[in-house]
Formats: structure tokens, sequence, C-alpha cells
């Protein structure tokens, strides 16, 4: 049990797979939590979800994380959803069509024929999915995973947030939504406030009538917070089943090539970040990660250069649709497949920070790891030597903190940065070891080449991401 004085905000995540229930106080004490499965359908590129799903789970979830807290006040709420995640809903909000996950490639012409007219959009990105959605589904509200969650919690339809539609077209630079047949939603700031917990939702959730609900951001800005990345030059590297790099800047990131977006957190701060098609889920699942750690040690660099795509395709730090998972040479064996993998993915996420660089972006700040991938304390190490700068590992990374500390931003006044380094807890810092850096500059050199002779990496940016390796190695 806890004290009855004690404040708690909670933050609630709606994952690919299950949804997660955070509550918080403002120092950071998790006081509860809850999760709940969700289901799916993935057949080729296609990927959906049953709206009605996420409702049930975030009942279970919040039932969950206020169980042991009676009497304890909840000041305020914030949820996450998967970025590009969206569906069609009727005037009272009521879902019409499936969700189309953030991944379902199904609406690739619709995203040529957007780019064709000036607009720059990825082909998993929620504008083209909306508009394969109304011409398979007919017509509807174009809606974004998380307000079908506020709705229900507030009582009718809500506003959706800045950063959830920015993926649906929205400028938000300019507050506009792009020029396109589609009924598109109101659209307000993370943050704000949508109402409060209505007493049907109260009774399905537990969570008490009168509860502020604020605007939400998507689950990459939430992590994002969730790792105390939100003072200018700070960035956030989230290492899952895939690679997402993000970070913070007093104005936007400009890429003509468009892989790099931005989003805008509360107070104006600029959100610059990109998603790679690297990652963990690269690695085989049929092995025990730590003993393939300890034994990866011996191969330092690994005999073999790999590009480990999870999937077809690459999106961050280039745009490659037909790019594919290779390597360069044989393994020894498969210790040093395993290195070779590992190691792979550190040299994409520093190529991302290269194109980051080349596009002038500030790096100047702290660099935090967070995602399923920063358990491994051997992988945290090999990627800071690989990247030649030290790396934060916070306690706690899990979205659903973010969506606390913005609860708390969005009930209190308290500026974001701060709430989040109020709730955030650094559990190490890694330093790269001496050396290290010009240990692996010659393999990653020959995978910026040959990402170059393949026609993925632009040759400006190779000679941009040689350079930096030349400055890093030379003083390590």
């Amino acid at each position: 049990m806890t004290d009855v004085n004690e404040t708690v905000w909670l933050g609630i995540d709606l994952g690919t797979q299950s949804v997660r229930a955070l509550a918080v106080t403002a120092g950071g004490t998790v006081l509860g939590r809850g999760s709940a499965p969700l289901g799916g359908r993935r057949e080729g590129v296609r990927h959906e979800q049953d709206p009605g799903e996420w409702w049930e789970a975030v009942r279970t979830a919040s039932r969950s994380a206020l169980l042991t807290l009676t009497g304890v006040r909840v000041g305020g709420l914030a949820v996450c959803g998967t970025s590009g995640t969206v569906l069609l809903t009727d005037p009272q909000g009521r879902p019409t069509s499936p969700a189309l996950m953030y991944d379902d490639g199904r609406a690739a012409d619709e995203a040529a024929r957007l780019r064709e007219a000036g607009l720059a959009v990825q082909d998993t990105w929620a504008l083209p999915k909306a508009l394969w959605l109304a011409g398979a589904h007919g017509k509807g509200r174009v809606t974004h995973q998380p307000d079908v969650v506020t709705a229900h919690l507030v009582g009718g339809p809500v506003p959706t947030d800045s950063s959830h539609a920015l993926k649906t077209g929205y400028d938000v630079e300019r507050g506009a939504w792009p020029d396109v047949a589609l009924d598109l939603p109101e659209v307000v700031l993370p943050g704000t406030r949508l109402g409060e917990v209505c007493p049907a939702a109260a009774e399905a959730t537990g969570i008490p009538a009168g509860t502020p609900v604020v605007a939400g951001m998507t689950d990459g800005c939430a992590a994002q917070i969730a790792a105390g990345a939100l003072r200018h030059g700070s960035w956030n590297s989230v290492l899952g089943t895939t690679l997402v790099l993000k970070g913070a800047g007093p104005e936007p990131v400009r890429d003509p090539s468009g892989v790099v977006y931005n989003h805008r957190a509360p107070g104006g701060t600029w959100l610059p970040g990109g998603a790679s098609g690297v990652g963990a889920g690269a690695l085989p699942a049929d092995v025990d990660p730590a003993a393939m750690d300890a034994r990866a040690a011996a191969y330092e660099p690994s005999g073999a250069v790999a590009y480990p795509l999870v999937s077809r395709g690459e999106r961050f730090p280039f745009r490659a649709p037909d790019a594919t998972v290779f390597r360069l040479g044989d393994p020894a064996d498969d210790a040093d497949g395993w290195a070779g993998l590992l190691q792979g993915v550190g040299f994409a996420e520093r190529l991302c920070l290269d194109y980051l660089h080349h596009l002038g972006a500030r790096l100047d700040g702290p660099l935090t790891f967070t995602g399923g991938a920063a358990r491994s304390g051997y992988w945290n190490q090999l990627r800071v030597d690989i990247l030649g700068r030290p790396a934060r590992v916070p306690e706690q990374t899990e979205p659903a903190l973010g969506m606390a500390a913005l609860a708390l931003h969005g009930t209190t006044g308290t500026p974001l940065a701060e709430a989040a380094e109020h709730m955030v807890r650094i559990r190490t810092v890694v330093e790269p070891r001496p050396g290290r850096t010009a240990l692996f500059a010659e393999p990653y050199a020959r995978l910026v080449d040959e990402l170059t002779t393949r026609g993925w990496l632009p040759p400006d940016v190779a000679t941009h991401a040689h350079a930096r390796l030349a400055e890093d190695t030379a003083t390590s």
C-alpha cells in the first residue's frame, strides 16, 4: 500500500503486442504497472489490428496499474500509440475500418502519387494508408490509434495531437493539413487538455472520474521523453526490433530526401529523427543472447561485415525500398556471425549519426540508449566503442513513463524537459574503451563504401562519414 497523500500520473502505451500502463510519481517512483496482450493479423505486407481490442486491453492494464493504489490521487494521464497507425471512424468516433498498423505496406501506390504531388511521405506513413482505407472502406473520419482510447475515456470524439498527425501529412510548422480528399480531424499540441475521464470510463478502467486526459505523442517521442533526451543537442537511440534515433534542437533538421522528419514538443523544441530497418530483429531467435554475447567478444572486429536489415527496404539513414540484408565475408563460426550482426547494427547507428551531422543537426548533448537491446551490457559497450562517445542507460525506459511525464506537464504546467528529468533515473553511463573506435574503423569504412557502390547511400554522405571517422579515430 502507498501513502494516501501521494499523487501519480498515469502513462498508457498502445504497443504492437500489448498495452502497458504505469502509475508514476513526480519523482519517478513507479507505484503501479499493468499490461494486457494485443493480437493482430499479418500476411505479407498486410498488418492490421482490431481497434476494439485496444479499449479492452486499456481497461485491463489500467485496473492492474491502479489496483493497490487505494486513496492515491491520479493527477492526469496521457496515451501514446504506434506512429503511423490509422483507421476510419464515424461521427461518434466508432471505428468503421480495421486499423492499418505502422508497418502495413499496402498503400505504396498511394504514397508514390503523393510524392509525385510534392508531399514528402514514405510508403508506410498514415496519409497514404488513409487514402487506401477511404478507397477500400468508403467515407470516414481519419483517426489515429490513441484517439480511439481517449474518446472512450472522455466520452466522445476528441482532437488528434500534432505528433500522431505528422505522418498523416500534417505540417507542424504551418499548422495545416495537406489538400487531400479526406475527412481530417482537428489538431492540438501534445499536452493539451482533451477532457476528463467520464463516469462510464471510470467504471471500466478504475481510473477516477474527473481525471484530466491530455493529448499524447507517438511511441517514439514517448520513449524519447522517457529517456530524458529533450535538451537541445540530446539524442535517444532506441534499439529494439529496429533502430530509431530521435533528438532535440531549437530548429527542425531540413532533409531534402525526407528520411528525417521533425516532431514538435510542447514549448517549441523540435524533435528530429528517423527510423531504420536494422535492429535486433535480425538476430537468430533460437540462441541464448547472453551466451552468444560472451563468445562474440573474441571477434572484435568480426570477420564478416553485415548490414542487418530486419526486412526488405531501408528508410534511414537513406531511402532504398529495395535494400536487402547482406554480408561481406564469411564468419569463422556462429559466434563470429553473431558478432558481425551486433557490430553491423552499431555501424548503421554510427551512419545515422553521421547523416544527421551531415544535415547540420546538433549532436553535442548526451546520448541515451533505450529499447530492449539496452539490456545487453556487452552490446551497449560495443556500440559506444563504435560511436566513440559515451551513452547513458536509464533504469526505466518504457514509453508509458514518457506519457506520465507528459501528463505531469499538461496538468501542472511544469516544462516537459524538467518533468522528464525529474522522472527519469539514469542507471549507468557507458564510456568507450581507448582505441576501440579505431579498431572498428576499417570494417565501418568498408560498409559505407559497399552501401555507396550499391547505389543506396549518396556519395556526399559517404564522404562525410569518412571524414567524421578520420576525426574520431585520430583521438580514440
